[in-house]
């Protein structure tokens, strides 16, 4: 479920996808993203009021957070579905497969395994590794 900043909090001007710096995997496809989707603004997580954004900062941890025009939050899965769309050519058609109704459990379980397994993946180390236990 979409999240909201608090009421009186500017959106960005374009969507903001927020990446966890401390991890070579999801910094290499921010760089990716950077490149491919430049609709899209990033930041880091680390260097982000989450708060004012109107991210979960537990949830960012686990959910790569994409925060929208009008403040609202998707997280996972759905925030890559939106990213994909807004690239644009045949990656829309994949944010679209991945963003529909039919596909969306299979879609945020694999979101699910590679956030699970991103310490295993290209660029990937063990500073990767998601928190065993949610942030106090």
């Amino acid at each position: 479920m979409p999240t909201r900043p608090e009421p009186g909090v500017p959106g960005p001007t374009r969507p903001l996808a927020l990446y966890d710096a401390d991890c070579g995997f999801c910094t290499r496809c921010a760089g990716i993203l950077a490149r491919r989707v430049p609709t899209i603004a990033l930041a880091s997580i680390q260097g982000s009021d989450l708060a004012a954004l109107g991210v979960d900062a537990g949830r960012a941890l686990v959910e790569m957070p994409l925060v929208r025009t009008d403040g609202s939050v998707a997280y996972g899965h759905e925030a890559w579905a939106e990213i994909l769309r807004a690239a644009g050519g045949p990656l829309a058609w994949l944010g679209r497969a991945l963003g529909s109704r039919a596909l969306r459990r299979p879609a945020a379980a694999l979101y699910g395994w590679v956030a699970r397994n991103r310490r295993r993946l290209p660029g990937g180390s063990a500073s990767c590794a998601l928190p065993t236990q949610p942030p106090a």
